[in-house]
């Protein structure tokens, strides 16, 4: 929504005058770029009703990455919605989507970008017991290259590396809060297992 992402904003801008005071630029310029105005500027958004727009709106992405230069970080949230709700072939859902994610991997390299697909979970009735399990199953989850797990632990936002290239396996609490996501200050949390 355009109000979190102006809130969000603000936040951001509160941040930087606080912790970085003596590096933004002060001159009228400098001010403008540190107004919630200029930070919404930079935000393109798509909105998505089927999986029919989805896969045209990827497809879409590589011309306008050409026309928008500035675009750093591509989110789609959710790559899963619509292909869980409409879509009945399993085979032929997998094969599409690894078709998007090989597409979204091209942009990201081509371009420079990061590429941030937000997943859903279910739960799936295994050994006895219902466990989460990956929305879109094992083969998406193979795709990226980052795979972040959020969930939470008792009444705390937790965050779970749980595949990195360069980076070792870790927990950290996280708060969202009024500026955006931040930094909980607890260690309470623990790996979480998703089948």
């Amino acid at each position: 929504m355009v109000e979190r992402v102006y809130q969000i904003a603000e936040g951001c801008i509160s941040d930087i005058m606080e912790y970085f005071p003596c590096h933004h630029d002060k001159s009228s310029s400098g001010q403008e770029n540190l107004q919630p105005e200029s930070f919404l500027a930079g935000i393109y958004y798509f909105r998505i009703c089927s999986y029919t727009e989805q896969i045209a709106v990827i497809n879409y992405l590589e011309k306008f990455l050409g026309e928008h230069k500035d675009v750093r970080i591509v989110i789609i949230d959710s790559v899963t919605f619509h292909f869980r709700q409409d879509f009945d072939d399993l085979a032929l859902r997998t094969r599409v989507l690894c078709g998007l994610s090989l597409k979204l991997m091209k942009l990201s390299k081509s371009y420079n970008l990061a590429v941030v697909l937000l997943n859903q979970v279910t739960t799936k009735f295994t050994e006895g017991s219902f466990q989460l399990t990956l929305a879109l199953g094992d083969s998406w989850s193979h795709s990226c290259t980052n795979r972040l797990i959020l969930y939470w632990k008792g009444n705390e936002r937790c965050a779970y590396l749980d595949k990195s290239p360069s980076l070792p396996v870790a927990s950290t609490p996280y708060a969202v809060t009024s500026k955006g996501v931040r930094d909980a200050g607890s260690s309470s949390c623990k790996r979480v297992r998703v089948m």
